[in-house]
This record gives C-alpha cells, sequence and structure tokens, in this order.
C-alpha cells in the first residue's frame, strides 16, 4: 500500500509539473504576442468608440443572444465528441495539444473514463496547439483531415500512441503522420487534399480562439459543464463527474 501512494504521488508529481511547464511556454508566447497587440489597442478603443457613437440606440435593439452567439464556446455544434451521452446532462471538455506531455499523462485517465461513464458522459475534445511545440498544429492538422473520413477518435488516439516518435522535434512530421493516416485505411489522396487545405487550418484556429477567450493558458484543460476544473487524479475526476451526474 505506501508503494502504491508513492507512486500516485509520484505520477501527480509528474503531471503538475509538465501541466507547470506547459504554462510556461504558453506565458513567453502571449508575451510576444502581447507587446504587438498593445500597439494597435488605442484605435481599435478610439473605433469602437466610434462605432457605439453612430449606432446610438440601435444598438440595443441587437439584445443579448446575439453578442452570446458570436462569443467564445465551450462547445460547439462542430466540436468532435469522442462519445455522447443520450440526456446531455454531463458534458467534459478538453482543450488539448497532441505534442504536449502532460495531455499524452493525462490520455490514460480520459479514456478509463470514457469506459467508466459510457452513455452517462458527452466527452468533446478541442484543438489547441502550443506555439513552442514545433508539430503541434500539423498533428492537429493531421487528426483533423482524418476526421474529415469519419476517424477523428483513431488518429486522436495514435497521435498520443505515437508521441514518443515525433514530438519536441524541430523537423516537419508530415510523413510521419500521412503513414499513421495509411495505416487506419484512409483514403490518402483525399487526407492529403484536406491536411494542406486552409480551411483544415482555419478549423484548428477556431477551437483554439475559443480557448484563448475561455482563458485556457495551457494543456489539457478542462471544462465540465462549462466550468473550468483542475483535476490532479483519477479520483478527482471521478468525484467531480460523479457531482455533476448527481446534480
Amino acid at each position: 500500500m505506501p508503494q502504491q501512494q508513492d507512486r500516485g504521488e509520484a505520477r501527480r508529481a509528474k503531471v503538475e509539473a509538465l501541466r507547470a511547464e506547459e504554462k510556461q511556454r504558453s506565458a513567453r508566447r502571449r508575451n510576444v504576442t502581447m507587446s504587438v497587440a498593445a500597439i494597435g489597442v488605442f484605435a481599435v478603443v478610439v473605433a469602437v468608440w466610434l462605432a457605439i457613437g453612430s449606432l446610438g440606440s440601435g444598438a440595443d435593439r441587437t439584445g443579448d443572444n446575439s453578442a452570446a452567439a458570436g462569443g467564445p464556446q465551450v462547445v460547439r455544434e462542430d466540436s468532435h465528441r469522442l462519445q455522447t451521452a443520450a440526456d446531455g446532462k454531463v458534458t467534459l471538455v478538453e482543450f488539448l495539444d497532441f505534442e504536449c506531455e502532460a495531455c499524452k499523462a493525462y490520455f490514460p485517465t480520459v479514456e478509463q473514463l470514457r469506459k467508466d461513464y459510457a452513455g452517462k458522459v458527452t466527452f468533446v475534445a478541442r484543438y489547441f496547439p502550443i506555439g513552442s511545440h514545433f508539430n503541434a498544429e500539423r498533428a492537429a492538422r493531421a487528426v483533423e483531415a482524418a476526421a474529415q473520413q469519419g476517424k477523428f477518435d483513431a488518429m486522436y488516439q495514435q497521435m498520443y500512441q505515437t508521441q514518443t516518435q515525433w514530438a519536441e522535434k524541430q523537423v516537419p512530421a508530415d510523413a510521419f503522420f500521412r503513414k499513421l493516416a495509411e495505416g487506419l485505411g484512409l483514403d490518402l489522396a483525399a487526407w492529403d487534399k484536406a491536411y494542406e487545405d486552409p480551411a483544415t487550418l482555419a478549423r484548428v484556429k477556431k477551437d483554439a480562439a475559443d480557448g484563448e477567450a475561455l482563458g485556457v493558458q495551457g494543456t489539457p484543460t478542462f471544462f465540465l459543464n462549462g466550468k473550468k476544473i483542475e483535476p490532479r487524479t483519477p479520483d478527482e475526476f471521478k468525484a467531480a463527474i460523479d457531482a455533476a451526474l448527481a446534480q
């Protein structure tokens, strides 16, 4: 029993260290973009002020619903659902990066939760490639290209199962991802076209934009019924899900 506790503590420490590293990388990326963005802040504020002034009372007629519809969403209609609960009562969303070691560390837990809560909880995966990960965006495009042939889940799993073979390298992993697609029996011509299609990258970026607007700073980041949670262990995950199901 003490040995099991030690292993559990070691696993938690490793995951927390990986999450901290991902947040640091994300912070460095934001610091660069914030400097550029600050240049245009004044102009944007003035433009918005002028627009409001010109619209006058007409702006009030748009209503809150139209504003909310264009805002960030934890789950969208086209979000990838790993599995769906018929009653739609509980939804767990993960913003992930396939090159992220912490995401890989959480992967077995998420897979077990999918089995434990099959038919009870909807599981959603959303792209959030970190800029400092050389192949993260390519990996997301590869998965999205597979999704267009109904193989999102299969390619999603392949990315984590092979992560050590392609991640943390400063060379494109395009050929490796194509081999994964071939191994899944995909139409390679169609996959190639989708992989290079700007619309595929736009789909990835749409997920990432929602994540940034929702305050996602690193991966993995989980939302349970729209509320951000930070479970450190499988038991904490289960406790949160059980509480949501009991409501």
